[in-house]
């Protein structure tokens, strides 16, 4: 079989059908139909987790042991968020209305815009690890390429740096940056649902803010939340570092075939139960982006089926334990940032 590389990608010229055959033996398996048992009972799990972290604020009340309670509710807001992404992947309801509705759900109880965070989301599955189409590798705060390192001014060239240094500390940030985006995007005429998107955004901020300035005295309260949405932040950063950062970077008219665009871009993490519990199935993102409307559940069972199919083809498969992931995410932004270490710095 004829081929040529993209990017330093391969591809056949007859890859056109081998999604297709890999396809018909994940329908074969059965593992594209739908779990209600399952997201019944993780959907049951986290909600009562949810209301039961805000019982114990109430219940500790005027005591600095709030915090360990904040630190608990960080993890709870992780695990809100992966249901928003499976519900906004269909993976939960197989009809668009109740999955909208029910990932609007979800978005609101951690304050998380749905429209804004669909819309980015689905242009990053379409285009993995493209520096111009993919809206993760946007340059807002880190650069994520060389190129995108030499062009970088203000922020971005001031962190890029140290980046790699900086990375995990910046990340207790993210959980503003998600609540900042969210808003800054209801300015977007564009966005579907915007109003009722805002309405359900400053109703999350009312009421969070409300709660905790009524349940503790205001020194606290600020304490809590830098503890809460720094960790949630830290959290929900680590879910999805180990996916993609370092792997291969797509550029200009660079698109190789669907299955090698998304295999080739994404990075597995190896575990188990635990494993698959803390990253919500997103340690299987190989067979995520393949399938992203399976679910979760059944990642794993399709991992052995996809990774069979790549060797066939001769498609590297990554995979690494989690650590290693964050060490080559790591490894990758030092050599991001390596132009603006080596740049004269003006007199």
């Amino acid at each position: 079989m004829s081929s040529t590389t993209t990017a330093g990608l391969p591809f056949s010229k007859a890859s056109g059908s081998d999604f297709a055959r890999l396809s018909r033996k994940i329908a074969d398996a059965g593992l594209l139909g739908r779990r209600p048992g399952y997201y019944a009972l993780r959907i049951a799990a986290v909600a009562g987790l949810y209301v039961s972290g805000w019982a114990a604020v109430a219940l500790v009340g005027d005591s600095w042991w709030t915090l360990a309670v904040a630190a608990f509710l960080a993890v709870v807001f992780g695990q809100v968020a992966l249901l928003a992404h499976d519900a906004a992947h269909r993976q939960v309801f197989r009809l668009r209305r109740a999955s909208e509705v029910s990932g609007r759900i979800a978005g609101t109880g951690i304050g998380m815009g749905y429209g804004w965070w669909q819309d980015k989301h689905t242009r990053h599955h379409a285009n993995p690890n493209h520096d111009e189409l993919d809206p993760d590798l946007d340059p807002d705060l880190l650069v994520w390429s060389q190129e995108q390192a030499r062009a970088a001014k203000g922020l971005p060239r001031l962190i890029g740096r140290w980046q790699a240094f900086l990375f995990f500390p910046l990340l207790t940030l993210e959980g503003f940056n998600l609540h900042v985006s969210s808003v800054k995007a209801l300015a977007n005429r564009s966005l579907k649902h915007r109003t009722l998107d805002g309405a359900l955004l400053f109703a999350h901020f009312a009421v969070y803010l409300t709660v905790l300035l009524w349940l503790l005295p205001p020194t606290m309260a600020i304490a809590f939340i830098a503890v809460h949405q720094g960790l949630f932040g830290l959290y929900l950063g680590s879910l999805f570092a180990p996916n993609h950062k370092g792997m291969p970077i797509l550029t200009g008219k660079d698109r190789p075939d669907f299955l090698r665009r998304q295999v080739l871009t994404s990075r597995n993490v190896r575990g188990g139960l635990f494993t698959d519990i803390a990253l919500g199935g997103l340690n299987h993102q190989i067979e995520h982006h393949l399938f992203p409307s399976m679910p979760s559940p059944n990642l794993r069972r399709a991992r052995a089926i996809v990774r069979r199919h790549c060797q066939e083809l001769d498609v590297d498969y990554a995979e690494t334990g989690l650590l290693t992931s964050y060490r080559l995410a790591l490894a990758s932004l030092h050599q991001a940032g390596a132009p603006l270490r080596h740049a004269r710095v003006p007199a």
